[in-house]
């Protein structure tokens, strides 16, 4: 039996054999012993399937793939992949990244660095800054930004970047957080933070969270979630604030991982 991977980052695709960078994912895999990859092939209609399934066959010990089906969307594709690896190999941390790499195996790394005894919760966050390097299109960046601006009025937060592809957790919070479904398929990183509110309560939430700032994030390719999208997101919102306001706190209590002898 090999080493368990101190941290597993889970990586959902749909349709990505164009973007997915296998040389990327040898060069940090061999230069980080203690990390594995989970991919989570989300109902792909080409041959992402193929290409990843050939990432798997170099690198066995280091690499996951889970297969579904049916597409589901990224939500259910990340929450597949995150109680699979936290109920069968139990890293001490875990979290997720787009396939395209925006943010880098590397600066998820970085930012898993911040979780300690107290922070169990860490996410990226594209702030363009003096010595980063955010490279995000002016269109996407001025509708990103308002509604991040409208989604933190929300959860009442002062939280810059809620939709950064790039959250890690250590690995017990992420099985409570993960749990249960999620209402949304692409605004599910807001249910994320409600619940940890819902869980700990909100000043005891904003202590075991930290919001980092990315030294890099490149914007590849367009972006799944369409055009169209941006109409139907308000009501999610509506739906989401909806069911946590009126959900009783503690609603979000973590099961006890099954282990065999």
């Amino acid at each position: 039996m090999p080493e368990i991977s101190k941290t597993f980052i889970v990586i959902p695709c749909y349709n990505e054999e164009k973007a997915i960078s296998g040389i990327e994912y040898s060069r940090f895999l061999q230069n980080h012993p203690e990390a594995s990859v989970c991919f989570v092939n989300d109902g792909s209609t080409d041959n992402t399937l193929l290409v990843l399934q050939k990432i798997q066959k170099e690198h066995p010990l280091q690499i996951q793939l889970i297969p579904l089906p049916q597409n589901s969307g990224k939500a259910e594709a990340v929450r597949q992949g995150i109680l699979f690896c936290t109920q069968n190999f139990r890293p001490q941390h875990i979290g997720y990244l787009d396939a395209d790499l925006a943010t880098t195996l590397e600066e998820f790394m970085a930012v898993k660095n911040n979780l300690d005894n107290e922070i169990v919760f860490c996410f990226g966050s594209r702030i363009r800054k003096i010595g980063s390097t955010i490279n995000r299109e002016n269109s996407r960046f001025l509708i990103g930004r308002i509604i991040a601006t409208f989604i933190s009025n929300i959860l009442d937060l002062k939280v810059y970047d809620t939709q950064c592809g790039c959250k890690v957790f250590t690995s017990e919070i992420a099985q409570l957080l993960f749990q249960k479904e999620f209402i949304s398929k692409w605004l599910f990183d807001v249910e994320l933070f409600f619940r940890m509110i819902k869980h700990f309560g909100k000043e005891n939430a904003l202590k075991k969270m930290s919001e980092i700032p990315l030294k890099s994030w490149i914007e590849k390719g367009n972006s799944k979630v369409k055009p169209s999208y941006f109409f139907k997101l308000w009501l999610d919102l509506y739906f989401i604030k909806k069911a946590y306001k009126t959900a009783k706190s503690k609603t979000f209590k973590p099961y006890l991982v099954k282990t065999t002898a």
